[in-house]
């Protein structure tokens, strides 16, 4: 079970929207002065109506005239409600817009800021979800629901002064249905507000699983897992499935109880309506304008209790994204150190993923001398990943300690901890915009003679002369498709530009078929020159040039040495490489 990231308090959620509301509350202000306004504008057409009523039953000789000018005020009731209603949404939707974007920008800070030891238990389709779909149903509370509930709301207090105004009996009779309409919200937000939490925790759970079994694609094929992965994705997605079968449920119930509601309230104000004008105590168009004001009140307060479904799952998207930010992050060390080389090491290294789990490596110590290239090779789940991932920092040791250049990977400044290490996996990702903008994510000084001679030394050199326009070429989402060997190239280029004294290659050629493994080994030998490198070999051809090459089974080194040196032991290498280097029929 995956440890998620954690989840905000109503309260911390609150404080956090509040706080981001502050840089924007002037065009919030003037947002909800031009609401009310529309919405007041608005209410006048009961009363409009109402007095066109007195008009024809008085059937006086100035009815025609009345009714003319009345008329024309519901025109203008109409332009000016209508026109301040567009500019009201118009300044909600942008206030919400820009305080999820500052919302969205604090999450992906907070994000980078986070050890990706902390990142990696808690799964990156947990952080997906969040960032995809939370901030999605976010943005749609702020932009749409929002508006909708203030609307209502104000529409609602107006009419039920507005209903006062005509007879305090008027508001009396509306608010009998109130006590229905409030007991069903009740009952609708202690049953559905955990069922949203669990349902959003259920997505993200179905999206880590996903993201697991497609990323892993090749292994689970290979091990034959596909069934039991397809399961677990089955399970997951039922779970989501079940609870919005839930939700589902909960609402039909829900805006039952709110249509007896409205019987009983209209039904109310009509019998108190014949009453009064029965006993001569208001005109019929005082009447009509009370049942038209209850009438009006069945939109916003269905609106006010229909948008608690969106607001709510807002809020509780809210929460986790929130829950993010606070994320703690480590503290800077009191007294970092610089680290003398790039060489690295594990010390008596025990790792596992979460507490209690079985270690996958045991009593570790590796060795790594600066300027060497290093080779981990092994049968899958020997833990090669993981000890590339430990020296990257990308996971943190359950027990012994990772140094680099003989200083504790926790001691390290923040900004040469970053600095010094560099990870490419076979997971590559080309961003949107021209190769050269994603070049210079790497390296934003680079020159186009810089970008130019990182892709040659990856050889790329061939297909960037082929492309339309060259560096200004616009890849990634919506733009030219690079081919897979291409993509793991422009990685490797960013690497180049990046200039890392530690470099660590975790199969990052193992996703290009065989037409361009060749291309992607020679781009990783050229990136080791000059660089502490730790390779894991894919294939044990990636092997064979490497310094030393330490062989790993069942989450130990069982044994280390040269190419040469290991053939001749005749042990466990001696074995892969016969295995590998037999001709295949």
């Amino acid at each position: 079970m995956n440890e998620l990231l954690p989840t905000a308090t109503p309260k911390q959620a609150r404080r956090a929207a509040l706080r981001l509301m502050g840089p924007h509350r002037i065009s919030a202000i003037a947002a909800v002065v031009t609401l009310t306004a529309a919405t007041a504008i608005g209410l006048l057409t009961p009363l409009v109506l109402g007095a066109m009523v007195d008009a024809v039953t008085d059937a006086d000789g100035d009815a025609v005239s009345r009714i003319g000018t009345l008329t024309l005020a519901l025109v203008g009731i109409a332009v000016a409600s209508s026109f301040l209603v567009g500019v009201s949404n118009y300044l909600l939707a942008g206030v919400g817009e820009r305080v999820v974007a500052d919302l969205r920008e604090e999450v992906v800070v907070r994000v980078l800021d986070l050890p990706q030891s902390d990142v990696e238990r808690a799964g990156r389709g947990d952080l997906v979800s969040r960032i995809t779909g939370d901030v999605r149903l976010v943005t749609r509370a702020v932009s749409e629901a929002l508006p909708v509930f203030a609307t209502a709301a104000l529409t609602i207090v107006l009419t039920l002064i507005g209903l006062g105004s005509l007879d305090w009996r008027f508001a009396v009779a509306a608010v009998i249905a109130a006590p229905i309409q409030i007991q069903a919200l009740r009952w609708y937000l202690s049953r559905s507000a955990p069922v949203y939490r669990e349902e959003r925790e259920a997505e993200g759970a179905r999206a880590q699983q996903l993201l697991d079994s497609l990323s892993n694609s090749d292994t689970v094929g290979s091990l034959r897992l596909a069934q039991p992965h397809l399961e677990q994705i089955e399970s997951r997605s039922m779970a989501a499935v079940r609870l919005s079968l839930l939700t589902t449920r909960l609402r039909t119930r829900f805006f039952g109880r709110l249509n007896i509601a409205e019987f009983i309230g209209l039904s109310a104000v009509l019998i108190t309506g014949f009453w009064l004008v029965k006993d001569g105590q208001i005109s019929i168009g005082a009447a009509t304008a009370a049942a038209l004001f209850f009438h009006r009140l069945f939109d916003p307060v269905g609106a006010v209790l229909s948008v608690f479904d969106e607001l709510q799952e807002g809020t509780i998207a809210l929460a986790r994204l929130v829950g993010v930010t606070l994320a703690p992050v480590p503290s800077a060390p009191t007294d970092p150190q610089e680290p003398v080389d790039s060489s690295a090491s594990l010390e008596r290294v025990t790792f596992s993923y979460r507490s209690g789990d079985a270690p996958v490596l045991r009593d570790i110590d590796i060795t790594i001398p600066a300027g060497s290239v290093t080779a981990l090779v092994g049968a899958t789940g020997a833990g090669k990943s993981t000890v590339a991932k430990l020296i990257a920092g990308t996971y943190e040791p359950t027990e012994g300690v990772v140094k680099i250049g003989t200083v504790p990977r926790n001691e390290l400044p923040p900004s040469t901890s970053r600095s010094a290490v560099a990870l490419v996996t076979q997971e590559v990702h080309v961003f949107a915009g021209t190769l050269a903008e994603d070049l210079r994510l790497a390296d934003p000084s680079a020159t186009d003679n810089d970008i130019i001679a990182a892709l040659d030394t990856v050889g790329a050199s061939d297909w960037l002369r082929a492309l339309p326009d060259g560096l200004e070429t616009v890849v990634g989402d919506g733009g030219h498709r690079l081919t897979a060997t291409q993509a793991q190239q422009l990685a490797l280029a960013r690497i180049e530009l990046l200039d890392p004294p530690l470099l660590i290659l975790d199969e990052a050629t193992a996703e290009a078929g065989s037409a361009g493994a060749r291309v992607l080994d020679d781009a990783a030998l050229a990136l080791t020159r000059g660089r502490t490198a730790v390779t894991v070999a894919h294939r044990l051809s990636q092997a064979v040039d490497a310094d030393q090459i330490l062989v790993m089974d069942d989450g130990r080194v069982v044994e280390h040495g040269s190419h040469d040196e290991l053939v001749n032991l005749g042990g466990r290498y001696a074995e892969l490489w016969e295995a590998w280097s037999a001709p295949r029929s």
